[in-house]
């Protein structure tokens, strides 16, 4: 495994080029809008009626108990698949699954880099997806490898790569896609808390480089108050949000004093609160929204 090489903040917030990436400010402002919605396997209800909106270039965190139905939610607001008992979910104003999927990147927990390729041509994928020849599809992509801490390792396997690089080639590739709407499935949790706080921080940067709608599902609640704006609370099995809470200085660039400042601190233990009802006893009607 090849060394990491931790990438500036300063870099983060200057990577979009040209390419199928749009350009800061040039993304097409798209939200998201999930209004009553119910969804079952079976007879197994995983979902009970869920009212959430994400505004466009928001970012809305997700937080609950295990098994909840948070990648389930993800995979419905990209069209992967369709609410089975009522509701409805809009992205930028499309409801069709087809037309959700054309506006949304999913990001899956694991990097599922294609070991027989190279961090390049992983990177890649999403032009060549597009139907852009392989030489130019590198061209376009390796324009992004220095500002994303990857310079010098196009050529590597992924097996070479650290396991911070490789998602930065996940989330690179999703990026190429050239998708408003970001739905990310606890992008870092097979990373260690070092690169996992770091990959935090050059995300937070990304972010403000190139704004992009953003559902984060997460089971890090520290996570998901430093990256969002928004984190929504999700009651157990079948999931509705029994809590939001709006967030103080979402992505700050001094990602140490933002986690330890008092006021981050009381909305982290609100979360944790919430967290700790939603796993022990049924959800309740309703839910409450707490400004902080």
């Amino acid at each position: 495994m090849r060394q990491d090489t931790k990438m500036p903040i300063a870099e983060a917030k200057d990577f979009a080029v040209a390419g199928a990436s749009p350009a800061p400010g040039d993304t097409p402002a798209t939200p998201v809008s999930i209004r009553a919605m119910r969804h079952s396997y079976g007879e197994l209800r995983t979902i009970e009626r869920l009212d959430l909106e994400v505004p466009a270039h928001g970012v809305l965190g997700l937080v609950g108990p295990s098994g909840c139905g948070k990648s389930t939610l993800l995979e419905l607001i990209c069209g992967l698949r369709e609410p089975e008992d009522a509701g409805a979910i809009e992205v930028g104003g499309a409801a069709a699954a087809t037309e959700r999927l054309a506006r949304c990147a999913y990001m899956p927990q694991r990097d599922l880099l294609l070991p027989w390729f190279s961090a390049l041509d992983n990177a890649a994928l999403a032009l060549r997806n597009h139907g852009m020849r392989r030489a130019a599809a590198r061209r376009e992509a390796g324009r992004l490898f220095q500002r994303f801490g990857l310079a010098g390792f196009e050529g590597s396997a992924p097996a070479e790569l650290s396991g911070g690089m490789r998602q930065r080639v996940a989330f690179l590739r999703t990026l190429l896609s050239g998708k408003p709407v970001l739905a990310l499935d606890e992008p870092f949790a097979s990373l260690d808390a070092i690169t996992r706080a770091e990959m935090q921080e050059w995300l937070a940067g990304a972010l403000e480089a190139d704004p992009r709608t953003v559902v984060l599902v997460t089971h890090d609640v520290e996570e998901a108050l430093y990256l969002s704006d928004r984190v929504a609370v999700l009651s157990a099995r079948p999931a509705r949000v029994i809590e939001e809470l709006n967030v103080p200085a979402p992505r700050a660039a001094n990602r140490d004093g933002a986690v330890t400042n008092p006021t981050f601190v009381e909305a982290r233990e609100r979360a944790m609160q919430a967290m700790r009802s939603a796993s022990s006893s049924k959800p309740q009607d309703g839910q409450r929204k707490v400004p902080l």
